[in-house]
Parts: structure tokens; sequence; C-alpha cells
């Protein structure tokens, strides 16, 4: 199956599909919530809103958006927001947590509680899945927003995260490239040798359902032409479903760009807990709030 815009993720709910229950940790965020009720009204999600009720309220009054049938929860303070949420999913009377108007740190905090928090066991990464003009087809990117510099057996659980995340959108073996600064082993470049390891593991069958290239520089990863004219011999050259990242800086970097450069649509989350979480960069717009609730929306629906 071959995804060229965002908004066909809508086609991988079908017309029996119930809209899953996400919960929005501190309500009172314009963006997060126009994007929520923009994908309550699609019949996508069935919104729970958990914060500042007086100032969420008047947000929507000022956007002009119906929030009153939606179950509202009241909380005094972002943490408490986050807590509430939090434990709304892990009983299991939420399917996706979502990020308002409260840090990072404070959210991870909560979902990574050992009493009540989102683990299993996994490493969380983050996934971004981008629509760029100039390539023929939707690719993913991870991770640019969780795990700064991970080493070998991390990033074999970032991959995973990401397949399975792309296994369950209909790409039955997606194509890796793992990322380095070249596109041949360097000893003493330790991207290249985690690429060349991950690329003999997934020959092998330790890493599955996928079929991962590296070390790959990023012109040849995403450029068939560029792979010829540097005579490199590859199934995942220039048809790249995922490109793994070396470390978060790389990352980061390259999110941005396709962003503010390219113009490029993403919808993000965060894959490995129990329930999938969108959690946006501040200066992402309402559309990418919106297609990463879409895209959260169609991993908790494989998740039961």
């Amino acid at each position: 199956m071959i995804l060229t815009e965002l908004r066909q993720l809508r086609d991988q709910l079908d017309h029996n599909h119930k809209p899953r229950k996400l919960v929005l940790a501190a309500s009172e965020d314009a963006h997060s919530l126009n994007a929520v009720v923009h994908a309550s009204e699609q019949n996508i999600i069935r919104p729970i809103l958990v914060g500042d009720k007086e100032k969420t309220c008047g947000m929507a009054e000022i956007l002009d958006l119906d929030i009153g049938k939606y179950e509202f929860i009241k909380a005094s303070s972002p943490l408490e927001a986050v807590t509430i949420a939090v434990k709304m999913v892990h009983d299991g009377r939420a399917d996706v947590l979502m990020k308002g108007k409260v840090g990072t740190s404070d959210m991870l905090s909560c979902v990574l509680n050992k009493e009540y928090g989102l683990r299993t066991g996994q490493l969380l990464s983050h996934f971004a899945y981008f629509e760029v003009e100039t390539y023929h087809k939707l690719i993913a990117v991870t991770d640019v927003a969780m795990n700064i510099a991970p080493n070998l057996t991390e990033k074999i659980a970032i991959l995973n995260n990401a397949v399975r995340v792309l296994n369950q959108l209909g790409i039955e073996k997606p194509k890796v490239a793992v990322l380095g600064a070249v596109e041949k082993v360097q000893t003493n470049m330790s991207a290249t040798l985690d690429a060349a390891l991950l690329s003999k593991m997934n020959q092998r069958e330790q890493i599955k359902n996928c079929i991962v290239d590296g070390p790959l520089a990023f012109d040849n990863a995403i450029s068939s032409e560029s792979a010829r004219h540097k005579e490199i011999r590859s199934e995942v050259a220039g048809d790249t479903d995922l490109l793994l990242m070396p470390d978060i800086e790389v990352g980061n970097v390259l999110y941005k760009t396709l962003v503010f450069f390219a113009k490029a649509k993403v919808a993000s989350m965060i894959v490995g807990a129990s329930a999938p979480i969108v959690l946006t960069s501040r200066s992402d717009s309402e559309q990418a709030k919106f297609d990463s609730i879409l895209l959260a929306a169609v991993s908790a629906a494989h998740n039961h």
C-alpha cells in the first residue's frame, strides 16, 4: 500500500469506525482545542477535556467552538490535568492521550509513572509522518523528540516501534534507511557502525517486517538518482518509507527543516506506550495537530 497524502489516513478508518476516546490534558490551548473539535466533527474521536474550565470555555467562545456536549473534568493545574488524563488512559476510560497547555516534562513524568502510567516495558519514541511535495509518498522520521543519543539497543527499539506503526497502516515491508553522514562504514563514526549492524540484523531476521539498509546518507536514502551516481545498490535507496535518525539533534533539525523550509505537512505521536500519545511541538500548526490526532486514532483502532 502506498500512501501519498496524510488525509488518506482517514481511509484507514472503516465505515463502522467507532470514534476513539481522546483525552486532552490541560485543554486551555487554542490550537489543540480547535484540532480536537475538528476531529470530533469528522467522527474520528470523542473528546474528553481536562483542565481549567473557565479558560477553556472562554477560549472556545473566542474561537466560536461548541464544546458544551463534551465531557469536561476540572483540574486546578496543568500537572493535575495530566495526572487525571493519564489515569483515564491507564484505566481504559480513554484510548488516546493528547498534550494541551502543559510542559512536555510534566506530561512524560506522568506517562512514565510506575503506579498509574502507560509503561509497557518498551522504549518510548517519537514517530513523525511527513507529506513532502517533492517526494513520491509519505515518509516517516524517527526519533526527533524523545531519545537524545540512542545506543544500538535503543535504535532497535525505536526502529521496531516505527515499523509497527507502518505495518498497522498497511505497509507490509517498509523500507528503512539508517542515516549517517556517509554511506560507507567508517570505524570512527558510530552512526555508520550502528547502521551496518541494524542492516545485518535485518538480513538475519533479528529485526522483522521491514527491509533495512544503512548506512545511507540523506541524499541517497531519498534519491535513486543520487544512489546511482554513487553506485549504491539498494532496495531502500530512493524509495525509503522510514528514516532512522542517528540522534535527536539531526532528527530535530530535519523535522523543522521539512516543516519550515519544505512546507511539509506532518502527523506525529509518541509510540511504545500502552496508548498513542499526541505530543506535538508548540510551533506545530493546528493542521499538524489535527493530522496527529487522525494518525493516533488509526493506531488506537489497531490496538483494539
